[in-house]
């Protein structure tokens, strides 16, 4: 009998440490995964300047958090931000407070997306153009004879003329004019009619970015930073530093732009507040030290840490590093490094949206 009472008691101790570690187990189970689905760290909000982060995931498809997002498959704008994934192209709105996205199923096999005057373009390598107009839900076909100009204006023989007869499109860009440009394998193409006839800029690369502020276009290009203040009919450089311009963004007053620098072998930061006319570099203490730069060099690691992307939001300057996200409230002069959740990445795409930023861990896809 007294067995029996030790052995009871005993018996009701372990169900109670197993049931505490279970409890335990999945407490720190749901504080993981953050969502009911389990999907997390593909993208992140926040409304506060970079305090706080909200992980907005929940609702995208599962396969983003193996395989990441491609930075020409979403973009953000007054609207919120957009992403294409799979067959549907999902929206999440700037002031929404919770993790919702609204899906619309995508009917092309297009994989990249811009915003345009009036809507969504979506489009891939071989020119096969999709818009979608605000306040509408279909897609219809756009500047269906652009591979039928462009191929008979550039001669250019080369693997996508050999593969396809076409020319490669790698981004398109519309002004607030209406006027689109289209950067291909090896130059950019422009029209002012929306898109029924077109004609070759012999200016830059295919790997043109571009952006638009108050009339004036500023363009990445293999030779650093082009600017044009006739709607893109002609371009000067204004930025080079020996290397490719990595990319151009509108700020209040004018542009900031990231460009290659030959001699350091590192990425920086230059900002116009004069509509791109003159231009200041800041961000020294963003470089990457001479030790880092040095195991590159070496082989040591992978990537210093290189200067990726650069935005304003409300008062700030924003800015991504392939090791983190800084802040800035003196237009660059200071930094300071923001809190993210841990993730496994190489750098982060950014994207504003008003007084809203929207971070997507680049997983290296």
């Amino acid at each position: 009998m007294k067995r029996l009472f030790v052995f009871v008691p005993a018996i009701l101790l372990v169900l109670f440490l197993l049931n505490s570690f279970v409890l335990k187990e999945k407490e720190a189970g749901e504080k993981t995964t953050g969502t009911k689905s389990g999907l997390v760290n593909i993208v992140f909000k926040s409304t506060d300047g970079g305090q706080t982060w909200q992980d907005i995931s929940e609702g995208l498809p599962e396969n983003l958090q193996r395989e990441g997002v491609w930075s020409h498959s979403l973009f953000a704008n007054d609207r919120g931000l957009y992403l294409l994934a799979g067959n549907g192209v999902y929206h999440s709105e700037p002031n929404s407070t919770t993790s919702f996205w609204t899906k619309e199923i995508f009917p092309g096999k297009q994989r990249e997306i811009a915003p345009g005057k009036n809507g969504i373009l979506a489009y891939n390598f071989r020119g096969q153009f999709l818009q979608k107009i605000n306040g509408t839900s279909d897609w219809s076909p756009m500047y269906t004879n652009f591979q039928e100009q462009a191929v008979r204006i550039d001669k250019t023989i080369d693997w996508m003329y050999k593969n396809y007869k076409e020319r490669e499109v790698r981004s398109v860009f519309e002004t607030a004019g209406g006027t689109v440009f289209i950067g291909s394998n090896n130059c950019l193409f422009r029209s002012t009619n929306s898109g029924k006839t077109w004609k070759q800029m012999h200016v830059g690369d295919g790997s043109m970015k571009l952006v638009e502020s108050n009339g004036v276009l500023l363009s990445t290009s293999k030779d650093g930073i082009l600017r044009s203040t006739d709607n893109g009919q002609n371009w000067d450089g204004v930025i080079s530093e020996g290397g490719v311009g990595i990319a151009v963004e509108r700020i209040d007053r004018g542009f900031a732009a990231i460009v290659y620098n030959t001699i350091t072998q590192t990425n920086s930061i230059h900002i116009s507040l004069d509509s791109g006319k003159t231009w200041n570099a800041i961000g020294e203490e963003l470089q990457p030290s001479w030790s880092s730069l040095l195991m590159k060099k070496i082989g040591l690691v992978k990537s210093s840490s290189d200067i990726l992307s650069i935005k304003q939001m409300g008062k700030y300057l924003i800015c991504g590093r392939s090791d983190g996200i800084f802040r800035s409230s003196d237009m660059g002069k200071t930094w300071k490094q923001l809190l993210l959740p841990s993730v496994e990445n190489y750098g982060f795409n950014l994207s504003v949206s008003g007084n809203v930023i929207y971070v997507i861990p680049n997983k290296g896809c």
